[in-house]
């Protein structure tokens, strides 16, 4: 069992209420390692995706890319400009589907993960929410009925925040906190794990 486009919109709205709702937390978690901004700029990719997920689409990919659309529009962060590239991989790999499959999952989150490791220039390991969707990617290979995806998906995001909370951030400006960065939680790894819900 798969999901088709109008169940697809239907999460990318759960996920954009998710963001919202989280934007105060990661605003605050933020500026500990950063510039104090992803919550904001999650809000305003929330905002537009809301507006872009507005009408009916005849197929997922046509969902992904009103997303990657909203998304840049509403910011030109570094965060923002990883879910516009993330949503724009999705919405290339899926063209042509009536519907995204479970069997489609893995080969999606290893085809944005290596799109975002190109425009960000990072590598798992480093602290991000790649990490993150690392994670999700290897525990969504053990899934095979769709109903458990959402449940795996949290705990594999859950489990990689915990276990990169020991370790150093490597890149981006949390780097620049090198030792005083462990023992906390990276900003988008949590990000990741709230959009999830």
């Amino acid at each position: 069992m798969g999901w088709q486009a109008d169940e697809v919109r239907s999460w990318l709205l759960r996920c954009t209420d998710r963001m919202e709702a989280a934007a105060p937390e990661l605003n605050e978690l933020d500026a500990r390692l950063g510039d104090g901004d992803l919550g904001a700029t999650l809000e305003k990719c929330a905002i537009q995706m809301r507006t872009g997920l507005g009408g009916s689409f005849a197929t997922p990919s046509e969902a992904f890319k009103a997303c990657a659309t909203a998304c840049a529009r509403a910011s030109g962060s570094s965060f923002g400009t990883l879910l516009a590239v993330a949503f724009m991989t999705l919405t290339k790999e899926t063209a042509g589907r009536t519907a995204v499959e479970m069997a489609d999952v893995e080969p999606l989150l290893g085809a944005v993960l290596t799109a975002l490791k190109a425009r960000g220039r990072s590598e798992l390991g480093d602290k991000t929410a790649l990490d993150s969707l690392e994670a999700i990617r290897v525990a969504s290979a053990e899934v095979s009925e769709a109903e458990g995806l959402h449940g795996c998906a949290s705990s594999a995001a859950e489990s990689a925040m915990d276990e990169f909370k020991g370790k150093p951030n490597k890149i981006g400006r949390a780097r620049m906190f090198g030792e005083k960065s462990v023992g906390l939680a990276d900003p988008g790894m949590v990000a990741v794990l709230r959009i999830i819900g």
